[in-house]
């Protein structure tokens, strides 16, 4: 007899970039690649802002976990959008997901590793991680502000970080370095997006692990 596992799952992720940063860099781009005017960008965003506001910021209010890009707090009113501040917003109580938590589970963290293991250079990395109400839902965020100089120290981080849904120790670090030259690879952006990657195969597997162990008579029902 052959069982048929349906694997159907309701998980769903928002990458959130802040009004700031998605202005610098369409700045950044429309001017110094393809030779638009200050004015021409202002009023491109200005007519997309309308929809983008009614039908799809409001969607991240539903979402299990939020990547949410912001300009950097470690560099006063910098707007150039090049150093980032990133958090990953995670919901509490999603079945077969557990959020991703920096030292203590729970606590409030501030945390500046740049030292003796984790090399910085100007303006720096500091991480932070605790609870939060987002949206009117209980939530867990773990921080990222700055970029790494080196991402081989990563795995320092990485030892910090616990339920990474990672199958050995340094996978984060791994996969971080074997994208190395994709954008973002060195600051949230990319270890967040990297962590989620690995959160998702781990929701998939424990979905499958499940659906195995159902008897027989009940698996259509």
């Amino acid at each position: 007899m052959i069982l048929e596992l349906e694997i159907f799952w309701d998980f769903s992720i928002y990458l959130d970039i802040s009004n700031e940063v998605k202005f610098a860099w369409k700045i950044q781009r429309d001017m110094a690649e393809r030779g638009h005017s200050l004015e021409s960008i202002k009023a491109s965003i200005e007519v997309k802002k309308p929809d983008f506001e009614a039908y799809i910021d409001p969607q991240k209010q539903y979402a299990d976990a939020v990547i949410e890009v912001l300009p950097t707090q470690l560099i006063p009113d910098d707007n150039e959008g090049k150093i980032l501040r990133v958090r990953l917003i995670q919901k509490e109580g999603v079945k077969y997901f557990s959020p991703v938590y920096l030292f203590d589970d729970g606590s409030t963290i501030s945390w500046i590793p740049c030292g003796r293991k984790l090399t910085c250079s100007y303006p720096g990395i500091k991480f932070s991680y605790g609870p939060e109400t987002y949206k009117g839902n209980e939530v867990s965020v773990v921080e990222m502000d700055g970029q790494f100089d080196r991402l081989d120290e990563l795995i320092y981080v990485e030892s910090h970080l616990s339920n990474l849904s990672s199958k050995f120790y340094g996978e984060v670090t791994q996969q971080m370095l074997k994208h190395a030259d994709f954008p973002g690879s060195n600051n949230g952006t990319g270890l967040f997006q990297t962590i989620v990657g690995l959160k998702i195969r781990d929701l998939f597997e424990q979905i499958v692990a499940s659906r195995a162990e159902t008897p027989v008579g009940a698996a259509k029902a």
